[in-house]
């Protein structure tokens, strides 16, 4: 092979390369986005768990203080 035709297959192959490069980069990028939105929704939902979680220990504090009440009102009748 002569200098001629040694330039146009290195300037094709940086070519592919860099083509392969931008495509490989751009994959990433949508995986990253994807990966993104499913980090905000897991955010969200963790949000809603831990409000529904304090709702309920509230809940099972205030059942607690009756069951209490409950108990007190039986023993002094009992």
């Amino acid at each position: 092979m002569s200098g001629s035709t040694i330039i146009p297959i290195a300037v094709l192959l940086i070519m592919f390369a860099a083509v392969v490069a931008i495509v490989t980069s751009y994959f990433k990028l949508q995986r990253h986005r994807a990966d993104a939105a499913a980090l905000t929704e897991y955010r969200k939902l963790a949000e809603q768990v831990t409000t529904n979680q304090q709702a309920m220990n509230e809940r099972l504090a205030e059942l607690s203080d009756r069951v209490k009440a409950v108990e007190k009102l039986l023993q002094s009748v009992g």
